[in-house]
């Protein structure tokens, strides 16, 4: 059992808060016991499992298992009341192969936005989900407990977004951008077997250079007097219905 703080594996699981060290280690933190049976349930690799002294969860696991006392499990959590287990998880390294249903995530700021948008293309049935370099890390620890363990059903690729377009677009793929001017309303959109879907950032919108890129601007009405729906919202509601 460990029981150190300064610990040289406590050490490294804490250096997986920061983002640098989860891209320098291709590895990044779960915590809580759904996310952790989740990710078993998965074909992603669990590297450990660490479970506080004193808790049973009755797991069947397979994993190395590593028991740390409550100080050490309070310094690698980072949650306010945590449950007593958590996963250190490699990264897949999946190749892009463009086909079905993408979304396309433009500089989103807030991890519960990224989560709950990860979570809802998950639950709306696309196939790939491609976060752009502008936004939050989908390996963040609040984006992971936002999308509920859908970080581990639906593939998710990072990078640059217009690349990924001209992919997209070279094989046939219909790229739709939601946004207010100059666009479409989504219902009378018509709905190819192949598309992709880009949404933005939570102020500014989808870049003026990645909107440009679209075949079709689309958007929702809104009949009351908001000025605009949150950017989870706005994509479930397009999600669902190109899906249909």
């Amino acid at each position: 059992m460990i029981t150190s703080v300064n610990n040289s594996k406590v050490k490294e699981w804490k250096k997986l808060h920061k983002r640098k060290y989860r891209d320098k280690s291709g590895t990044f933190l779960v915590e809580g016991l759904h996310l952790v049976e989740e990710v078993l349930k998965s074909e992603w690799k669990v590297l450990e499992i660490i479970i506080r002294d004193g808790e049973n969860f009755n797991l069947e696991l397979k994993e190395q298992v590593t028991i740390v006392n409550k100080q050490v499990f309070h310094a690698v959590s980072q949650t306010q009341t945590p449950q007593g287990i958590a996963a250190i998880v490699e990264r897949k390294r999946d190749h892009y192969q463009p086909s079905g249903l993408t979304l396309l995530i433009d500089s989103v700021q807030d991890p519960g936005n990224l989560g709950t948008l990860i979570r809802t293309a998950d639950a709306a049935g696309f196939d790939h989900v491609v976060v752009g370099e502008g936004s939050v890390d989908p390996f963040n620890e609040k984006t992971i407990r936002s999308t509920q363990g859908s970080l581990f059903h639906i593939p998710v690729f990072q990078g640059n977004l217009e690349s990924f377009v001209d992919k997209l677009k070279a094989i046939g793929v219909t790229v739709f951008a939601s946004a207010l001017d100059n666009a479409t309303p989504y219902k009378q959109l018509t709905k190819p077997d192949r598309t992709a879907l880009i949404v933005g950032n939570e102020g500014q919108g989808i870049r003026g250079e990645l909107l440009s890129s679209a075949d079709e601007k689309v958007y929702i009405p809104i009949y009351g007097q908001a000025e605009s729906l949150n950017v989870a919202i706005a994509a479930a509601i397009l999600m669902y219905h190109l899906k249909e």
